[in-house]
Formats: structure tokens, C-alpha cells, sequence
């Protein structure tokens, strides 16, 4: 069956059994595996904005050696500009229709629109016993320091905890990619992606968090398609590594030199590339425990979410790792909107509270959520209820509380909501 045949089957149903299944039956076919390689890693870009749909029903086909050519050379930026644009309407014109629109174009799109996910292709091969077909995107993630006490010794860095976006910039054949730390594309910030595109940046990875002076308002530019307002948006950037240590898993160089390599760099960025304030702080002698809370106080004070402690010796891992640990003076959990509840009194016909549930941390929390949402945020979700069930939500609150009905149920002392997040259902961004 041709690859694009199979895209289509994919299509005809939305069972994930289904999908599963048609995946498994056609893992022996190599131009199948090698286009969704392509279109599913991450890393793999064209350097192509828009893609035309091919309404001309003429065109004897294009083998796919031949365009698997096209891509490699788009990807190494052989050809960039109109010299790819024009090498992309060639290879639309040989293609047939259905080639080109449910298969080429797709992989240049990089979205094979047909439901299925490098997360579904990668567990029908390890089901099989197949190593992975698309590479898995990972960053380094935090887990919370107040459970980890004992972890929290020795020399440290310290850092601010930043409330925004958090950008993972990968810099490869002179042009700088911004993704979210699931490895989706962040178009929305061209110049910051200007801004790390110089030479001397070439083969680099930069981690970092990007940050406006409001919170929701960033979130809402993050999602938009077009028109996007994100000049006032700066690259809060706090560790970096090079393209091969990100794409083996991580850097055995420790935490101190990473910092060391970055404040060395710092004349070199545009002002909208800000690597973060540090402090080295050493918890084993009562002058560091003392300068860890005053800088604390100072987090709060000046509107941080806390604090980072990142251990000195530690090195880089694309995974949650305790080389990087989190404080805040309160608890954030994402959970599930599985109801919507009316308001009463003056929000009677309007969204009184989220109902949301889910696990996180090892707890399964159900609640209600009315604080900290404001008379737009109750008018825009009433008005679009389908669309908010499902979404995953932010939740802030001062301690998680055991259920008096349940031992299996917690819920949160004095909920408030702070967030959606991810672009698309249960997804965390």
C-alpha cells in the first residue's frame, strides 16, 4: 500500500485501537516509516513557512528517493528562500494529487493530520519490540524541593523561579528553533529566534524561560496563528548545552562551568536574551542558610514563584532529575476540566467554578475551582463550554488535603486558578 493510502486509512477511523493496529500492520514499510520520521521529530526542520495544496490533478508521480533529496537538502539549508520555494512547486507538479497532498505535503507541514503521534508510533514499535522510530524530545525538569530536603545540601546555585514559557532554542545550520518543552514549534517570537541566530551560537542549545510583564496575555499570544503581539517578550535563559549533548540525553558538565560558559557569552546577546541572576549559596554553613532566605523573602517581594536550587556538581539530563530543584510558598498542580458549574448570585448564568480532577504527584485530586477567575475568563469559558472540557488547567493553592470521605481523593486548601495550558487537549505546555 503507498504511504499516503495508509495516511488516509489512518483517517477513516478515530479509535486509538485503530490507529494502533494500522500502524503495527504497516511497520514493514520503509517509506512509511522514513516520511513519518520526518514529519514526527522534532529536531528535523524544513525551514519552509507555508506549503501549497496541489489542486492540479495532473502529474505522473515523484519517486520518493527523489523527494526524500528535497528534504535533506532543505533541512541542511542547501536550498533556502526561493530557490526551496521553487524546488517545492517542481515537486508538487511531478507528484500526483493524493501523493503530494495527503503524503509530501504533510511531511513539509510537518503535521500528518491523521490523529497519530510520535508517542503512537514509538509504542506500537516497542510493543513489537522495535527500538524507536522517532527520536523522543526531552528537557530537563524539576521536581519539588520540599519533598527532597535531604538533596538540598552542599554548594548551590540559585535562581529565581520565572513564570512564563519555557523555550527550549535549538541553533543548527545558522538559524535558530524555538520549541515548547514537549518539542512543539514556538513561531510566535522571531526576534528572539534573530537574536540567537548568529554564528557564534551555531550547533548550541539554549534553555530558558520565555517571559512578558503578563502572564495570561503571553499565553494568549503563544496560541495565536497569526498576528501575534510578542515584541515585549525576552528569552529569560538559564542553562545551555551543545546540539550533540542535547540529542545524546544531556552534558556531564556540571551545573558551576554551565553557568561560567553563559556568563562568559553574556555581551554577546541582544537585550532580548537575558541570561538569568545567580547566586552560589552553600547550605552545610549557616551563612548560606541565611542567604537562602533572604533571598527567598526577596522572590516573593519582587513577584517570583519561588526559588530554583540547582547543586553545583550536578550535570544536564534531558529528564525530571534532582539536579534541579524547586521552592515555592505554595502548591501548583495541573489537572483535568471534566465539568463546568453555574455560578450564583451575580454569576448566576455565568461559570461559577471548574470542576477538574486528575493525578499529579502521585495524589488524585477532585475539587472545585471558582477563586482567581475573573468576569472574562467566567464569560469566555460559559461561552465556549465544549471547548474548555478536557483542557488541561493550573491550579495554586497553599496545601494539598486528604479527602474526610476518601483516602484514595485529595483536594487543595484554598484553590485558585492560574492557568490553561498546551495547545491541545491534555497536553502541558
Amino acid at each position: 500500500m503507498n504511504p499516503w493510502e495508509i495516511i488516509k486509512e489512518l483517517e477513516s477511523n478515530n479509535s486509538r485501537l485503530f490507529k494502533e493496529d494500522t500502524v503495527a500492520f504497516h511497520l514493514d514499510n520503509q517509506e512509511f516509516l522514513s516520511g513519518v520520521e520526518y514529519a514526527l521529530d522534532p529536531l528535523v526542520t524544513f525551514g519552509v513557512k507555508e506549503v501549497p495544496v496541489k489542486k492540479d490533478p495532473t502529474g505522473e508521480g515523484m519517486p520518493w528517493i527523489d523527494f526524500e533529496v528535497l528534504l535533506n537538502n532543505l533541512i541542511d539549508r542547501t536550498l533556502t528562500g526561493h530557490a526551496a520555494r521553487d524546488a517545492i512547486l517542481v515537486a508538487m507538479a511531478k507528484s500526483t494529487q493524493s501523493q503530494w497532498n495527503d503524503w509530501y505535503r504533510r511531511i513539509l507541514i510537518k503535521d500528518l493530520r491523521c490523529g497519530v503521534s510520535e508517542k503512537t508510533v514509538n509504542g506500537v514499535a516497542k510493543k513489537l519490540g522495535f527500538d524507536p522510530v522517532v527520536p523522543v524530545f526531552g528537557c530537563m525538569l524539576a521536581h519539588d524541593g520540599a519533598k527532597h530536603p535531604k538533596k538540598i545540601t552542599g554548594e548551590c546555585v540559585i535562581e529565581y523561579k520565572y513564570d512564563g514559557v519555557r523555550v527550549i532554542a535549538i541553533v543548527q545550520n545558522g538559524s535558530a528553533t524555538l520549541y515548547s518543552r514537549n518539542g512543539k514549534l514556538l513561531s510566535n517570537f522571531p526576534h528572539i529566534e534573530a537574536a540567537l541566530s548568529k554564528p557564534q551560537f551555531n550547533n548550541m542549545v539554549f534553555d530558558g524561560e520565555v517571559m512578558s510583564e503578563d502572564f495570561q496575555a503571553l499565553m494568549k499570544q503563544v496560541h495565536r496563528k497569526e498576528g501575534a503581539q510578542t515584541e515585549d517578550a525576552y528569552l529569560a535563559l538559564f542553562d545551555m548545552l551543545t546540539l550533540d549533548e542535547f540529542q545524546a540525553g544531556g552534558t556531564e558538565t556540571n551545573q558551576y562551568d554551565r553557568k561560567l560558559a553563559l556568563d562568559s557569552m553574556r555581551n554577546t546577546f541582544d537585550d532580548c536574551v537575558r541570561p538569568v541572576d545567580y547566586w552560589i549559596v552553600n547550605f552545610d554553613k549557616p551563612t548560606g542558610q541565611q542567604l537562602f532566605a533572604d533571598l527567598n523573602k526577596q522572590a516573593l517581594d519582587k513577584g517570583y514563584e519561588g526559588l530554583m536550587i540547582k547543586p553545583t556538581h550536578m550535570s544536564y539530563e534531558c529528564k525530571r532529575s534532582h539536579a534541579w530543584l524547586k521552592i515555592k510558598p505554595f502548591i501548583e498542580v495541573t489537572l483535568t476540566v471534566v465539568a463546568l458549574e453555574e455560578g450564583t448570585g451575580k454569576n448566576e448564568g455565568n461559570l461559577g467554578a471548574l470542576v477538574v480532577e486528575g493525578e499529579d504527584d502521585g495524589k488524585f485530586f477532585r475539587l472545585n475551582v471558582g477563586s482567581g477567575l475573573t468576569d472574562e475568563n467566567r464569560e469566555q469559558i460559559w461561552a465556549n463550554q465544549s471547548a474548555v472540557i478536557g483542557q488541561l488547567v493550573e491550579v495554586r493553592a497553599d496545601a494539598a488535603t486528604q479527602s474526610q470521605d476518601s483516602d484514595d481523593v485529595w483536594s487543595l486548601r484554598f484553590p485558585r486558578f492560574k492557568t490553561f495550558r498546551g495547545f491541545e487537549l491534555g497536553e502541558k505546555l
